[in-house]
């Protein structure tokens, strides 16, 4: 039997291209999105799904073992781009970036467990961020909920070991995706003592997402991964230089990899 794949932010970017490809390769395949609505032309149906609302949650696992009897793969994909000095984002902001991130991606777990432990099988896939491994200078946010939401699966992995359910990370570094539109962005003020720096940093990392990789990557990566016994916890993805800065960051004194973040983004 084919195996059954939910994709929380399945409608564009890396979600997008991860259902494509697995429709492609002979899974059945749903994305959700907040307006379903908008994606009538969708290669796999998408259905309605808020990660910061519980409810919404529940109801489209509910929705997808009703009509497929199973629930076998679940891609934890949705989340949200923020950027700014920590100092001046609202902390309305913060909390709701770690609601999209964090608990959302938790809650999506909580719902599939009980289906994944009835069939005695499943797999559980969270798309953090290779940012997740370090504190980057204006992205220090995401960069917390990202690694928070990899610490959590570590954890996570060894409590349901005895279910045979399975659960791993895969950081993606740049890729060419819609992100940077959809992230919060702190406003540049011109009094504001982060004006030069953060508005420097900001031109820079949009440029990397610009010219980031394929999220066709992303996707050959993850089919990899579902088709495999026995998952690592750990996967990276994107360019050399973004997967060997955590090999650095493990490596090198604290003071120089600050050194080597300070340069990297000219501050």
């Amino acid at each position: 039997m084919s195996k059954v794949v939910l994709i929380t932010g399945g409608s564009s970017g890396i979600g997008k291209s991860v259902g494509e490809y697995l429709i492609k390769k002979g899974f059945i395949v749903y994305g959700t999105s907040r307006n379903p609505q908008n994606y009538s032309e969708s290669q796999f149906p998408i259905l309605a799904l808020d990660v910061t609302d519980n409810e919404s949650i529940v109801s489209c696992v509910k929705i997808v073992v009703e009509k497929e009897g199973q629930l076998d793969v679940l891609i934890n994909n949705a989340g949200a781009g923020i950027t700014g000095p920590i100092e001046e984002i609202p902390e309305l902001e913060i909390k709701r970036n770690f609601d999209t991130n964090f608990f959302g991606p938790i809650n999506v777990i909580k719902a599939v467990l009980p289906q994944m432990r009835l069939q005695n099988a499943g797999l559980i896939i969270n798309v953090t961020s290779i940012a997740g491994y370090m504190g980057l200078p204006y992205r220090g946010i995401y960069s917390a909920s990202k690694g928070a939401l990899e610490l959590i699966t570590e954890a996570f992995r060894m409590e349901i070991k005895d279910f045979n359910i399975h659960m791993c990370n895969v950081a993606p570094g740049d890729f060419a995706t819609n992100i940077a539109a959809g992230r919060f962005h702190a406003p540049v003020k011109d009094d504001s003592p982060y004006k030069t720096p953060y508005g420097n940093t900001l031109d820079l990392m949009n440029t990397h997402v610009d010219s980031g990789k394929d999220p066709l990557l992303m996707a050959k990566a993850i089919h990899g991964i579902i088709i495999t016994k026995k998952p690592k916890v750990h996967y990276k993805v994107g360019e050399f230089m973004q997967k060997f800065s955590i090999v650095l960051k493990r490596i090198l004194p604290d003071r120089v990899y600050e050194k080597l973040l300070l340069n990297h983004y000219k501050l």
